[in-house]
């Protein structure tokens, strides 16, 4: 039997550090404040304790010869975690992560595993250049994985494939999640496959896709429908590239209806993509237009109550559910 223990999400994270730097001594791990401060947030804490500063190196604040020394330990052997420390950061990244490290099997023939943690999305009082969702940004370029769990379990389960895996994966850590608790696997070979949706919640009468911290919130709107009389079953992407299409479509095709919920904004987006799949593969059999309910396309504010007003709420995502059934 599976031991589990309930961890916080930035606890499935350390864990699954601790795991596979223990497993393997080429796994290495760089970034701002990741040795001695155990990161801004305490995600990567006791790791320089355990394995030294060799493999646990505190950086410049230079995200492009972060990133850029990711690529280059990958190249010549090592299996390197670089941490970005938020997600609007990765901007100044972008040709290390879009141009060198997703196009290197491409131009190479040779394996780049190469894994970028960064935190993402709203959950504190930072700001418009702190708080932004990218997700869509990454996933349109080919030879980049990109994850995004939504509890502790996938959080861990997931950077452990990443690490394991031979091509360039981006983690996306969601800041809004990281004290959020789940039963989690302590085993160290558990994992959690790339590519691979998990369905939440199961339903007959709409299919709710949702990311990130969406997931808690449709799961709880999809309860309150359910006294409503609506059966709505819950599906959790995990990675958003390579998207789980097989998951999503035979989902739709027997509900026949679908809301998607994310903390990006909708336009250009993941939420985007996937109602353009539900339109492509289930026009037939869909009862009614899909529905996207993502952040309003405004900059982060920053006093907290602006926050949260601005992204999808438990609220709206029921009363989504009711309207769409109707």
């Amino acid at each position: 039997m599976t031991t589990t223990r309930p961890l916080k999400f930035w606890q499935g994270v350390n864990q699954a550090l601790h795991q596979e730097m223990e497993r393997d001594e080429k796994v290495v791990l760089v970034g701002e404040d990741v040795g001695g401060p155990g990161g801004p947030y305490g995600v990567t804490r006791n790791l320089r304790a355990t394995f030294g500063p060799n493999r646990v190196r505190d950086t410049p604040i230079s995200e492009s010869t972060i990133a850029g020394l990711g690529v280059g330990a990958a190249a010549v052997g090592l299996r390197p975690v670089v941490e970005l420390m938020f997600f609007d950061f990765c901007m100044l990244a972008m040709d290390q992560i879009v141009n060198q490290a997703a196009k290197y099997r491409y131009f190479t023939g040779r394996s780049l595993p190469f894994t970028i943690r960064t935190m993402s999305g709203s959950g504190g009082s930072y700001g418009a250049q702190h708080c932004q969702s990218f997700e869509a940004w990454f996933a349109a370029v080919p030879g980049l994985t990109v994850v995004m769990p939504s509890n502790a379990r996938d959080a861990k389960g997931l950077l452990k494939s990443a690490i394991r895996s031979d091509d360039p994966t981006l983690v996306i850590e969601t800041f809004g999640l990281l004290t959020a608790r789940r039963d989690t696997p302590v085993d160290e070979d558990f994992l959690v496959p790339l590519g691979v949706a998990e369905t939440r919640r199961t339903g007959d009468d709409v299919t709710v896709v949702a990311t990130g911290r969406m997931v808690d919130r449709s799961l709880e709107a999809a309860e309150r429908a359910a006294a409503d009389g609506v059966s709505a079953e819950v599906i959790d992407p995990r990675t958003i590239a390579p998207l789980d299409r097989a998951t999503i479509v035979e989902s739709v095709s027997r509900t026949g209806r679908l809301v998607v919920v994310q903390e990006a904004p909708g336009p250009f987006s993941v939420a985007a993509e996937v109602c353009a799949l539900a339109v492509e593969e289930c026009f037939d059999r869909l009862r009614a237009a899909p529905v996207r309910l993502c952040a309003e396309f405004a900059n982060v504010p920053t006093p907290q109550e602006l926050v949260e007003a601005r992204v999808p709420g438990v609220d709206a995502i029921h009363a989504a559910l009711l309207t769409v059934t109707r």
